[in-house]
């Protein structure tokens, strides 16, 4: 009799920690893995601490802050799943968003048509000019025309249509690219370079961090020709994730003046040197 009761109260035992594993399970949201470079302000960078409202990122002791981090933020809470932020190289993000390594880029990432090929996008989350970063005081501060680039040394980032877009300047020295925007920060203040392609965010994130750059804009028709999906930017996914349409729906909740809070709050926020 004594046995049998013993083994009734481990059953009992047995059963209580099964149901407490479950409802302790239940209680946890499931991680949403976001992948980014970090290294692009000020869309996403990498910081020491958690200000400004900043993530950690898994598997280090730093934190991504920037305007994708707070999108990111909003879709996560939308969802009702935990952010997880994975710092990721530009030409990691693809891979890893196939393989499931993480489950959504967030990265500043243009949905472009060559792109659309292997990946699914959301609708975008933001939309940009292009515009070339240059050195202060330099013969190309004040370019109008993309034209007036004709023999400037110029590059961009790898693998992003900014850099394709340097074959429209008639005459230009197109550079080999680069594998990230600190890395072309560094060329252009050494001289190795006289300019870059970018985006108007990160234009005036160059601009505010070092006061020896510039932010060069084009005048009407005289700028660089894109298509709408060039100059926008949306959130990329494994072909077929189900999780679109809810993010898409989370991301027409938040209105084009909130958009634009964000990312002044973002170019406000940046670190010094990001």
């Amino acid at each position: 009799m004594k046995k049998v009761l013993t083994l009734a109260l481990c059953a009992a035992l047995a059963l209580g920690l099964l149901i407490t594993a479950v409802g302790c399970g239940q209680s946890q949201p499931t991680a949403f893995k976001v992948g980014l470079e970090c290294g692009y302000a000020p869309f996403n960078w990498t910081q020491s601490d958690d200000s400004n409202g900043a993530v950690p990122i898994s598997g280090s002791n730093e934190f991504a802050g920037g305007y994708d981090v707070e999108i990111a933020k909003i879709i996560a809470e939308g969802l009702g799943r935990e952010l997880v932020i994975v710092k990721t190289s530009w030409d990691g993000l693809p891979p890893a968003v196939q393989s499931g390594s993480i489950d959504a880029i967030i990265a500043g990432m243009s949905p472009t048509a060559e792109r659309k090929l292997t990946l699914d996008f959301s609708d975008n989350y933001y939309k940009s000019d292009l515009v070339m970063v240059v050195r202060k005081g330099s013969a190309y501060e004040g370019a109008t025309s993309i034209q007036d680039f004709s023999g400037a040394k110029i590059t961009a980032q790898l693998n992003t249509f900014h850099y394709t877009v340097i074959d429209q300047i008639e005459g230009v020295q197109k550079q080999t690219a680069m594998d990230d925007f600190p890395a072309m920060r560094v060329a252009l203040e050494s001289g190795i370079i006289d300019g870059y392609v970018s985006e108007k965010p990160e234009g005036i994130s160059a601009s505010s961090a070092n006061p020896k750059f510039a932010m060069v804009e084009f005048a009407d028709g005289q700028g660089f020709e894109a298509s709408d999906d060039d100059v926008a930017i949306a959130v990329g996914f494994k072909k077929g994730n189900p999780d679109i349409k809810r993010i898409n729906e989370i991301l027409a909740g938040v209105s084009e003046e909130q958009r634009l809070a964000l990312m002044t709050e973002a170019i406000k926020n940046q670190p010094s040197g990001q």
